[in-house]
């Protein structure tokens, strides 16, 4: 497949660029620093922070799909996910490109956003993680988990055949081929996964399409 990657020398999108070479996939990989890839692919130079518009529809023009690991690298980064996936979504949509997969965070679904002030509650969080972790996570990260709340929204807006990826905490461990899926939802005691584990998934969504317009969790 022809494939566009966003955020390919990131944590998890870096082992997506791994597993999409390694897999025979003829990639695109979007980057601010293309001294960081990990492997010999087309590069493309873009800021998504202050994205060119003419840029990002030359990388994804002519591609079966379009992955995103996006996720800011310091609190100041704070909205690059959301501001970023509409700059992608946009391009996609200028070139007909349809299907998409971005990396999100597991249990934001349950977060009030303009577009959903009511959401329903999360079955996959038990009560441990829902009144302290939860709580505690939010405090830290509130900013962050508010940006990849707004881009689930926006997805379920785009018109696009998209698939979130929704990820626990993350681990650099070796992968082991085996994790749990939950569709709407965390996976039940659910708290971590390895990053190459993670990159697995998300481009085994691509011959899955039964995860189109949906956020799905991955976790051990």
């Amino acid at each position: 497949m022809r494939l566009t990657l966003f955020a390919a020398t990131g944590g998890t999108g870096g082992h997506v660029l791994d597993r999409a070479v390694a897999a025979g996939h003829d990639v695109t990989a979007v980057v601010r620093d293309p001294g960081a890839l990990r492997a010999s692919v087309r590069t493309v130079v873009a800021d998504l922070n202050d994205p060119d518009p003419a840029v990002l529809e030359a990388a994804v023009a002519g591609a079966d799909a379009v992955l995103s690991g996006l996720g800011p690298r310091k609190a100041a980064e704070y909205g690059i996910v959301s501001r970023g996936t509409r700059a992608i979504v946009t391009a996609m949509r200028a070139t007909r490109v349809r299907r998409l997969v971005v990396v999100s965070v597991a249990g934001v679904l349950a977060l009030p956003t303009p577009a959903r002030p009511h959401p329903p509650g999360d079955p996959g969080v038990g009560v441990f993680v829902r009144t302290v972790l939860s709580p505690l996570a939010r405090l830290r990260l509130g900013g962050h988990y508010a940006d990849v709340a707004r881009m689930e929204d926006d997805l379920r807006a785009s018109g696009l055949d998209w698939t979130s990826v929704q990820l626990p905490v993350l681990t650099n461990r070796p992968p082991t081929g085996h994790y749990r899926t939950a569709c709407e939802q965390s996976v039940p005691r659910g708290y971590r996964i390895a990053r190459a584990d993670a990159a697995h998934f998300v481009l085994a969504c691509l011959g899955m399409p039964e995860t189109v317009g949906h956020s799905i969790a991955v976790a051990y």
